[in-house]
């Protein structure tokens, strides 16, 4: 087993909101509950979701992003410079039954980006006092989200008459982000980033061709922010990316192999290891692993949180054993694909199936790796 991030068995990061801090979100909402109710409801989640991580074993534990309403949108608008607007970003998902859409407040970039305030401070700390065995982890969107929600049109061009200058200013915005996760004692610290698992899918570069931009290029753009991003990362800070093609109440928004930016992806992205989608043939195959470095780990995402149907022990090993083709075993971990509520609807199944899956992964990792 490893000692230091990512571990053998671990997790994306988002975790199903109990009934009562649904509950309580709605309350506050419509005006009959206090910010600090709220707050000691989301304290109270935490602590017991905290314990049930590492109850099943895990060696990592995230606060399951409880105190979010999504996995990026949070945080891209706490930062400096980028404000809501009127109006609303629609991101389209599919199941195998239909579609669904997701919206989220628009934005608009009308001053130079900056970190005015250390993005969840407050809730890395409070993470932090309630962990016992595992390493608290943070997640927090990459780079890439900030551009790639808003695209071009949301860029005032007389704040940003030159885009390159709005590209080392978001640089630099997360990498004072970063130092500062650093001094608060982050050890383990994740981007996440659907872009670089969408520019995989040729409907999805149409869409970046049709706003203007160079969609055969634009993952090398996106490979650069993330290293200057960490350019200065603190010793003793892991740092992981997860990428996926879209989770919203069990549904997806692209789909297509990574090999559209395997090599690039995984022999220039600075990061110490890679959460990977591979819960079904929408993933494509392990084949594009081949250009996995030398000490860089590869995160299986091989179980699903789209459904509460849970894999077959076996077949996970199975699994593992053909990517180990690819890339050595020992550079290799198993986790789920995806968050389970990567917005506070949550996906289909239930906080039972969400426990049975993480102790499923803890105690394949076991098996394949040892104790």
């Amino acid at each position: 087993m490893r000692a230091t991030p990512p571990f053998r068995a671990d997790h994306v990061g988002s975790l199903l909101r109990p009934p009562r801090l649904l509950q309580a979100r709605e309350q506050f909402a419509a005006g009959s509950l206090s910010a600090d109710d709220l707050r000691a409801a989301e304290d109270e989640a935490i602590t017991d979701v905290v314990a049930m991580q590492e109850e099943v074993g895990l060696q990592s534990a995230t606060d399951g992003e409880f105190r979010r309403a999504s996995w990026h949108m949070d945080f891209i608008y706490s930062l400096g410079g980028i404000s809501k607007v009127p109006g609303n970003i629609a991101v389209k998902f599919r199941t195998a039954s239909g579609e669904l859409e997701a919206r989220f407040a628009a934005l608009r970039i009308d001053s130079k980006v900056r970190l005015d305030q250390t993005i969840f401070e407050d809730a890395f700390r409070y993470l932090q006092s309630q962990v016992k065995t595992a390493v608290p982890k943070l997640t927090i969107p990459s780079p890439n989200m900030v551009h790639y929600r808003g695209g071009p049109a949301a860029i005032d061009p007389s704040v940003y008459p030159d885009i390159e200058e709005f590209w080392s200013d978001l640089a630099a915005a997360y990498a004072e982000q970063v130092r500062r996760l650093g001094e608060l004692g982050c050890q383990y610290l994740q981007f996440d980033d659907t872009s670089l698992a969408y520019l995989n899918d040729p409907a999805q570069r149409a869409e970046i061709a049709g706003r203007g931009e160079d969609a055969d290029h634009l993952h090398l753009r996106y490979i650069k922010q993330i290293n200057d991003a960490l350019a200065a990362k603190p010793d003793g800070m892991a740092v992981t990316t997860h990428m996926c093609r879209g989770n919203f109440r069990s549904s997806w928004a692209a789909e297509g192999s990574y090999d559209f930016v395997a090599e690039a992806l995984f022999s220039e992205l600075n990061v110490d290891g890679f959460f990977l989608e591979y819960d079904d043939a929408r993933s494509g195959g392990f084949e594009p692993l081949r250009f996995v470095p030398k000490g860089k780990m590869v995160v299986l995402g091989l179980v699903t949180t789209k459904s509460g149907q849970l894999e077959d022990p076996d077949q996970l090993k199975r699994r593992i054993d053909e990517a180990s083709h690819y890339v050595p075993l020992d550079q290799l971990c198993l986790s789920p694909q995806c968050g389970f509520s990567s917005t506070v609807e949550g996906n289909v199944l239930s906080y039972d199936e969400e426990v049975a899956k993480l102790r499923l992964i803890v105690d394949v990792a076991r098996d394949v790796w040892g104790d």
